[in-house]
């Protein structure tokens, strides 16, 4: 396969499939789309994009068919239902979801033996601002040939691709970075309430820090909003980082190993989660810490 006047499918139009796929259009692509709630589809079609039916419609119509997805659920359903009985031969799927690597495994061999497609899982660390502005980091599994249609189709949407081994070791990869990013964010969280409480002006946190070791996008992003209880537009979700933290604890478990601080992580988002914050931004975790 030649990466050259590809046409390309984007199924998945949420809070990063959108600004994604926009960068695609507007990179000059064809670009066919599809999403469970067709609504969600009239900012990318009235920039160019052309709307599907069904999945199955998009399979046939496009080259590569590049998923992002909320979890390894819905990846399964539509791989094995509608993806593989339509895919053919020379057709590439990259799966931009952040799922579990074992699943990835099955659903590339699944891919390869009913009908000869490839896959490169390209999982994605940048949050809605990097995908706006094509700053994304994707960690990439797959081989050298299908690695190389992706470094080039996905061109618009990152900073930094990284070709980290076979299927399922981009998955792999960011898990590992959703451990950092997550027990990050849980400290940030607990730290802002100290110094709320210490009587400092707490939204200043970030500016202080800036630059030093204790800096981090995580502190930038979410630090002066968890000081002044800032906590709409969502541009990233509680219930992302639980579930990757879930799949942590799999792979941990897999190999005999302990996982300690996102094992504790996971235990406090799962108490904000029953406090009914799955859905919000993760800045809500500063309400753990409120008396």
């Amino acid at each position: 396969m030649t990466s050259h006047n590809l046409i390309l499918g984007f199924i998945g139009i949420g809070l990063m499939g959108k600004p994604m796929a926009l960068r695609l259009l507007n990179a000059g692509n064809k670009v066919y789309v599809w999403n469970r709630s067709p609504e969600k589809m009239q900012t990318v079609t009235e920039a160019g994009a052309i709307a599907c039916s069904s999945v199955a419609e998009l399979v046939k119509a496009v080259d590569v068919i590049i998923l992002c997805l909320a979890d390894t659920e819905v990846v399964e359903s539509i791989v094995r239902n509608d993806i593989a009985s339509n895919g053919s031969t020379g057709k590439l799927l990259i799966d931009l979801s952040s799922i579990h690597p074992e699943n990835t495994k099955q659903l590339a061999a699944l891919l390869r033996k009913q009908c000869g497609m490839g896959w490169v899982d390209a999982p994605v660390s940048g949050g809605m601002a990097g995908a706006e502005q094509g700053n994304l980091a994707i960690m990439a599994g797959g081989s050298e040939a299908d690695i190389a249609v992706a470094r080039e189709v996905l061109t618009p949407l990152y900073r930094q691709l990284t070709h980290m081994g076979e299927v399922g070791s981009g998955q792999v990869t960011k898990i590992c970075n959703q451990m950092i990013v997550s027990c990050n964010v849980m400290v940030i969280a607990e730290m802002i309430a100290l110094a709320k409480q210490a009587g400092v002006d707490a939204a200043k946190i970030p500016q202080a820090l800036a630059g030093g070791f204790a800096d981090s996008k995580p502190l930038q992003i979410t630090g002066t909003e968890m000081a002044l209880e800032q906590f709409e537009p969502i541009k990233w979700r509680v219930k992302t980082l639980l579930k990757d933290l879930s799949m942590a604890a799999d792979i941990a478990k897999q190999c005999n190993n302990a996982v300690p601080m996102s094992s504790l992580a996971a235990q406090l988002m799962q108490l904000h989660g029953v406090n009914g914050h799955l859905e919000q931004d993760p800045a809500t975790l500063i309400k753990l810490y409120e008396k």
